[in-house]
């Protein structure tokens, strides 16, 4: 199961990283990079809900990282740590995966996808998400 969630976030950020760099982050495209990628048929839904939701949401969840991600802009930021960070937020605010299972799933996708500063960088952020915005969102 873990495993199966793990490739469901990597696959994500394949599409959301593709799409981010195309500057199409669109559902008709991310439909089209899925199709490419002939994603296994039990993870096509799961990939797509992510995927969906961090585009439907996109707005939100960057003005969250630009407001949280204190003296960096988040244009400057890596294009697999911005779909990292985009992702987790997604997940941390519209799913039911517990904040600390996303926030650790984040940091360990970076540690494989990214630079050796980049767990302490997404960590930084979205914990300060996660206390600012969404234990205050679950608290009413």
């Amino acid at each position: 199961m873990k495993k199966l969630a793990r490739k469901t976030r990597i696959l994500a950020l394949e599409v959301c990283y593709q799409l981010d760099i195309q500057n199409t982050m669109t559902k008709q495209e991310a439909i089209r990079v899925l199709k490419e990628k002939h994603i296994d048929e039990e993870l096509y839904p799961k990939v797509m809900t992510l995927v969906c939701g961090v585009i439907k949401n996109r707005n939100y969840i960057d003005n969250l990282l630009a407001k949280y991600s204190i003296n960096w802009h988040i244009s400057r930021m890596s294009y697999i740590d911005r779909n990292i960070l985009r992702i987790g937020v997604y997940e941390m605010i519209f799913s039911e995966v517990p904040d600390i299972v996303v926030i650790n799933e984040a940091i360990e996708i970076s540690k494989i996808y990214s630079s050796q500063d980049s767990g302490k960088f997404i960590n930084g952020i979205l914990d300060r998400i996660r206390k600012e915005v969404v234990t205050k969102d679950k608290k009413e």
